[in-house]
């Protein structure tokens, strides 16, 4: 087939899969804590190396142009959103771009439970009277505990992490500290899963913001430019697509006829 065919294919693919992950960070420019995806793209290598094929197959045209690209390594960016005060006593946010607010995840066939992190501080008392986020899984204390509130009383968290009744200590809100961001990947639902060894430090001396929720690190006019270039990239290549295949259609149906 048509080298450039190949080329222009590779920039049609990848450039779809850049504008799949941009259009997923605009739709969460309103999700509370969203830390976007960044998308990356890697140099295809030359067919003679890709296939160790040595200096035998050398070509100098194709060599200059390459092997086209590909989808590279995804990455998340964890930069840190900006506070929305809410006035809520169990709303809460974490300046610190590294720090998590830990919750239980309950695994739908198994019925296992693991931590997971998030950055999402709204936090709320269900019917049995226990601390939960938005999807309704517990809010983890200090030694990985669902937090029980009573049913009287005014309860509020403090500055330091600390859930009180009536001003009263009551648990520790727990903040984990993950030295090495790169650990973590996402696992649905605003939240961050890992694997093998437990990338967590228990902060001691947290700081929260409260009253406050932090809001998508997604800037939307930002990813909205970056969306419409990776379009018009995709769109540039599958004209490139049709222009090859116009010329192979006259070299075999035109110049290849025979007389």
């Amino acid at each position: 087939m048509n080298y450039g065919l190949y080329l222009s294919a590779s920039g049609v693919l990848t450039n779809l899969y850049r504008q799949d992950v941009f259009a997923n960070n605009l739709a969460n420019v309103q999700t509370t804590g969203f830390k976007p995806d960044q998308p990356a793209l890697t140099q295809r290598p030359i067919e003679r190396i890709e296939d160790q094929l040595g200096m035998r197959f050398s070509d100098r045209l194709l060599d200059q142009l390459g092997g086209g690209v590909f989808a590279g390594p995804q990455s998340i960016d964890f930069a840190v959103g900006s506070f929305q005060p809410t006035g809520n006593d169990l709303d809460v946010a974490l300046p610190q771009r590294d720090c998590f607010f830990a919750v239980q995840h309950t695994h739908e066939k198994t019925g296992q439970t693991s931590v997971r992190l998030t950055r999402d501080g709204n936090f709320t008392r269900n019917a049995e009277g226990l601390l939960v986020n938005q999807s309704g899984q517990f809010v983890l204390d200090i030694d990985d505990q669902p937090i029980r509130l009573p049913d009287e009383g005014d309860v509020a968290i403090s500055g330091s992490g600390q859930v009180t009744i009536d001003g009263e200590p009551l648990a520790q809100l727990q903040v984990a500290r993950v030295a090495d961001l790169s650990q973590l990947h996402k696992a649905g639902a605003n939240q961050f899963a890992f694997q093998g060894a437990d990338p967590r430090r228990i902060e001691q001396s947290p700081q929260v913001q409260t009253g406050a929720l932090e809001s998508s690190a997604a800037d939307p006019v930002k990813t909205m430019v970056k969306m419409i270039a990776a379009t018009r990239a995709a769109t540039g290549s599958a004209q490139l697509m049709s222009y090859f295949d116009t010329l192979m259609d006259r070299a075999v149906n035109t110049l290849g006829r025979v007389a």
